[in-house]
């Protein structure tokens, strides 16, 4: 068995914070987005939509916020049900249509943002800006580090 150094050991820790937040994140998400008969998944679509300012492919959904293309199609199906999102033809792939928001599932990402607004402030309250953006850098880092790392990619050490 292989030691851990004590940066390894520290990134574990990390990691399993991350795995700890992203659990409250869903959990807090669900809470505030419920009145809009939304999910925390269901939101990150509409997000990964909304935020591209154009129509987007379940994988191009999927690989923006971090989902299996199964997960992000399960929502997609989900919203385009419940009238959240509309399929458009994608004249480049057949098989992979766009989906865009339709007016409802745009008034209420407008109303999930402003409910999201007013939680980050909270969150973020007492803060350091120079503690905030050296997470997000170190996060990055690692986001970076797993997505070229070829053991994460299937093939043992």
């Amino acid at each position: 068995m292989t030691e851990r150094t004590a940066e390894a050991q520290a990134l574990t820790e990390i990691m399993l914070a991350v795995f700890r937040i992203n659990g409250r994140l869903l959990e807090g998400g669900d809470r505030l987005v419920a009145p809009l008969d939304l999910t925390s998944a269901r939101w990150q679509v509409l997000g990964a939509i909304a935020l591209a300012g154009e129509p987007r492919t379940v994988p191009q959904v999927g690989e923006a916020m971090g989902m299996t293309r199964q997960g992000a199609q399960k929502q997609v199906n989900k919203l385009e049900e419940d009238g959240f999102l509309e399929c458009r033809p994608n004249p480049r792939h057949k098989r992979s249509p766009f989906y865009a928001l339709t007016d409802k599932g745009a008034s209420a990402y407008r109303a999930v943002d402003t409910l999201y607004s007013a939680w980050a402030n909270v969150l973020a309250d007492g803060l350091q800006m120079e503690q905030l953006e050296s997470a997000l850098a170190l996060l990055s880092n690692v986001e970076h580090r797993l997505e070229t790392d070829t053991h994460v990619k299937g093939s043992a050490p």
